[in-house]
Formats: structure tokens, C-alpha cells, sequence
């Protein structure tokens, strides 16, 4: 059967009326979306954000019927692109990223935490029980001092340094010119950062090698304390931890519990597939990664320059310990109340 001979003038007489009939309407529907993408529909009135809503479905009809009979590609593309962009102002999220991050970092993060506290759990545990078990076996034989801690980490800081040295070690100021503190900052979010992700990467596999690696930090942790306290520096020590540490490893530990959470759900899953457990908990454990690293970024800036600049023991506590007490009073009190969010 032959096909059907179309006029090609008829086909563009159809097209201008289709289009004269109906254009006012998509003028207007253009001008609206330009105003939703450039301010936002919460700046539009009621009014206008009603007149988007039915313009926006006249067009989809439109773009149907055009379809339907065969009109010019030109006209065709054009409703298709504007259906688009009114679809996106229509039924997309409207709220900025500062915005996003501002609910994330409001209720988001803390009521994540505040959620996870068997994580957390395992992610300090893990902290302390290395700690206690680096600093037993050291006290016990200081030989152990070179099996938990890699040699370029010790800079010099071995059993066998005198306590001058060691104290040296917390309080040389180095002159260091700014530009220094800040690669040093640079250098020390980069390694930390690494360690976070990597404990956190490998929480999927039933959490323990999460627990494993901070188990391992706390290993060095402990071996260092024993050798400072060793020497008399114990207190000295704990000041120059303090400044950056209680940052930093609540860090590492926080990205545990983010591992751990992923770990749980594949061990316990409960009633639910695994599939489903890890879909459930996965937000939690990334706003937990998120939370540590801007820990680590904290944690940087105090290491690279708070503490070499502050030379004093007390001076160094209240700082580490203050900034401690603003991280546990924003996670356990900020999003009470509020419905949980991103």
C-alpha cells in the first residue's frame, strides 16, 4: 500500500496556526521558569507559581499533541526543551546548595550520630583497646615500640632518645614561617584523610577491618604514650596530643562507626536482604564519613598551627578540650525536635 502523500505547504499552514494558538502561553510559561531558575519558586508569588503549574501541563499537552500530528522538528524541540526546564522547576528540589548543606550540617549529621551509637561504640572501643594494648606491651618489653609504630612515623622518638629530646620533640617551636604551617596542614589532612577512608572503605566487610585498623592507631597510640610517660613527659604529652587529638582520633573513630554501620547491616541485616539493610544505613555512614572529615580539617589546621605556635601545656588542653566540648554539644543537641533530614 502506498504511503500517504503529505503537502508540505498544508504541514507548515498547520504548524504556524498550532503554534499562534498556543505561543502566548508558552511566552509566559518561559518567562516563569527564568524567573524559578535565577530566584527560586519560594521568591515567586502564589500567583505565579500556580500560573507556572498549569502552564507547565498545557505545554505537556501540547507536546503531545505535536507529536501526535507530525508537527515540524523545529516546534517539536522547542516544547520538548521547554517541558524540561519546567519539569525541573516543578517537581525538582528547589533548595540551594548552601542551603542542603546548612540542613546537613543543622540536623543531618547529628541526628546520624545520635543514631548510631552501637557504631560509635565499636568505632572508641576499638580506639581504647589499642591504646590500653600498645601501652601494656611497651610497659611490659619497649621492644614492642618498633613492632607498632613504622619507622618514618617515630621521627627520632624512640626508647632510646633521651627525655631532652623527647621533650624537644612537644615543645621546638621550629620557626616555621607561615607558608610551611600551611603544607604541613595540607600534608597532615592528606595523610588522615586517607587512613578515614580507608577504615571506613573496608567497614562493608562485616566491620572488621574497621576495627582492625583503628585497633592498629590505638597500637601506636598506646606505644608512644608508654614511652613518653617512660620519660617523665606523660602530662606533657597529653597536652600535645590534646590540641589536635581529641579532633583527630574522635575522627578515626567516627569513621569506624561509619564502617561499622555498613558492616552491621551486611552481618545483621535483621528481616531485611542485605541489599536492603545497606541502602537503609548507607546514608547514616556517609553523613558520618562527612562529619569526619570535617574533623580532619579541624584537626589539620590545629596540628599545622595551633600547636606550634601554643607552647603551653595548659593552654594546649583547654584548647583540644574546649574544641571537644563543641563538637559533643553540637552532635548530641543540635536537630532535636526537628524531622530527620539530609
Amino acid at each position: 500500500m502506498a504511503e500517504p502523500r503529505t503537502d508540505p505547504a498544508a504541514d507548515a499552514i498547520r504548524s504556524a496556526r498550532f503554534r499562534r494558538e498556543r505561543e502566548p502561553g508558552w511566552t509566559r510559561l518561559e518567562q516563569l521558569v527564568k524567573q524559578a531558575e535565577s530566584s527560586g519558586t519560594a521568591a515567586m508569588s502564589y500567583g505565579d507559581v500556580l500560573a507556572l503549574a498549569n502552564l507547565y501541563r498545557q505545554a505537556m499537552n501540547s507536546l503531545s499533541a505535536a507529536r501526535a500530528i507530525s508537527m515540524d522538528k523545529a516546534l517539536l524541540t522547542y516544547l520538548e526543551a521547554l517541558c524540561a526546564r519546567a519539569y525541573l522547576v516543578v517537581y525538582a528540589p528547589q533548595e540551594s546548595i548552601p542551603g542542603t548543606l546548612g540542613r546537613l550540617l543543622a540536623r543531618g549529621i547529628p541526628q546520624a550520630v545520635r543514631r548510631s551509637a552501637v557504631p560509635l561504640l565499636i568505632g572508641f572501643l576499638a580506639m581504647l583497646l589499642g591504646a590500653f594494648t600498645g601501652y601494656a606491651l611497651f610497659a611490659d618489653d619497649p621492644s614492642w615500640f618498633f613492632t607498632f609504630v613504622p619507622p618514618g612515623l617515630s621521627d627520632g622518638r624512640t626508647p632510646e632518645a633521651t627525655a631532652e629530646y623527647l621533650r624537644r620533640t612537644l615543645f621546638g617551636s621550629g620557626e616555621r614561617s607561615g607558608e610551611t604551617f600551611t603544607v604541613f596542614a595540607s600534608y597532615l589532612f592528606s595523610h588522615n584523610t586517607q587512613i578515614a577512608i580507608l577504615i571506613f572503605a573496608l567497614g562493608v566487610f562485616a566491620a572488621v577491618p574497621s576495627f582492625v585498623l583503628t585497633y592498629y592507631n590505638g597500637l601506636i597510640l598506646g606505644a608512644f604514650a608508654g614511652m613518653f610517660v617512660q620519660a617523665g613527659l606523660g602530662y606533657e604529652l597529653l597536652g600535645w596530643l590534646s590540641i589536635h587529638g581529641v579532633t583527630e582520633l574522635s575522627a578515626i573513630c567516627i569513621a569506624c562507626a561509619g564502617g561499622a554501620r555498613l558492616g552491621l547491616a551486611v552481618l545483621l541485616p535483621g528481616n531485611r536482604t542485605r541489599r536492603a539493610a545497606l541502602h537503609s544505613n548507607g546514608p547514616d555512614a556517609v553523613k558520618l564519613m562527612i562529619l569526619a572529615g570535617l574533623m580532619l580539617i579541624a584537626a589539620a589546621l590545629l596540628e599545622g598551627f595551633l600547636r606550634q605556635l601554643v607552647q603551653s601545656t595548659e593552654a594546649r588542653l583547654a584548647i583540644g578540650w574546649g574544641i571537644g566540648l563543641c563538637w559533643l554539644l553540637w552532635l548530641t543537641l543540635a536537630g532535636r525536635g526537628a524531622a530527620a533530614g539530609p
